[in-house]
């Protein structure tokens, strides 16, 4: 999962993404302008969103994503705790909204759960063949043994759990690998693909020549 993150006070800013970047990949931007660019350069899977920025508001932003009929899941985070200025939000197309302070696990709890529903999955839970995965507690089996993934196998992974049984691009793992701006090595989707088979089985995910990789149910 690749999260842009549009927050401009630096001591926050960093304390959410270092949290994230525990299981997803985080991009942390803190103007206007640099989101609108990295919005049209990435296919991000959530967006998190200050609304008060040096450049602008956001809630101008997410009118932009949501005029150009992007279903891009939204989270606003803000200080500003106002009824009017809740609903504001959600009127304007965001999904869920947090107020500043809030605590860290409980972002983290909200985004997976914006997840589920962004891929049509209500439970953390699911049983793939042998493979039995829970979201939620970042853990997965394998005919009932546990095996321990690192962050970018799970950023992987989850590609494929909000698509099973269909073809996900080479390039769409390769955006949930890495934070904005990071290099990427030229064989770096299939070391992480040959990485999960040996931890889920051979047949766990297959190659489609040309196409990608998939998943099934």
């Amino acid at each position: 999962m690749r999260i842009l993150l549009i927050e401009d006070e630096p001591l926050l800013g960093e304390a959410v993404a270092t949290h994230l970047k525990r299981f997803h990949a985080v991009d942390w931007l803190q103007t206007l302008d640099a989101a609108s660019d990295a919005l049209r350069a990435i296919g991000y899977d959530l967006l998190l969103l200050d609304l008060n920025l040096p450049d602008g508001h956001g809630m101008d932003l997410l009118r932009e994503v949501r005029s150009a009929g992007r279903p891009l899941p939204v989270i606003i985070i803000t200080a500003r705790d106002q009824v009017r200025d809740r609903i504001e939000g959600l009127n304007a197309g965001a999904d869920d909204y947090v107020l500043k302070p809030f605590d860290l696990d409980e972002l983290t709890a909200r985004i997976h759960a914006l997840q589920r529903r962004a891929s049509a999955m209500p439970s953390p839970h699911q049983t793939i063949g042998p493979i039995e995965v829970d979201q939620a507690a970042r853990r997965v089996w394998r005919d009932g043994e546990e095996q321990a993934l690192t962050a970018r196998e799970w950023a992987v992974l989850e590609c494929f759990l909000g698509r099973l049984g269909t073809i996900v691009s080479k390039a769409r793992i390769e955006e949930a690998l890495y934070d904005f701006g990071a290099e990427i090595e030229s064989n770096a989707v299939e070391v992480y693909v040959s990485r999960l088979r040996k931890k889920l089985g051979s047949e766990a995910i297959r190659t489609l020549r040309g196409l990608g990789y998939r998943m099934d149910r």
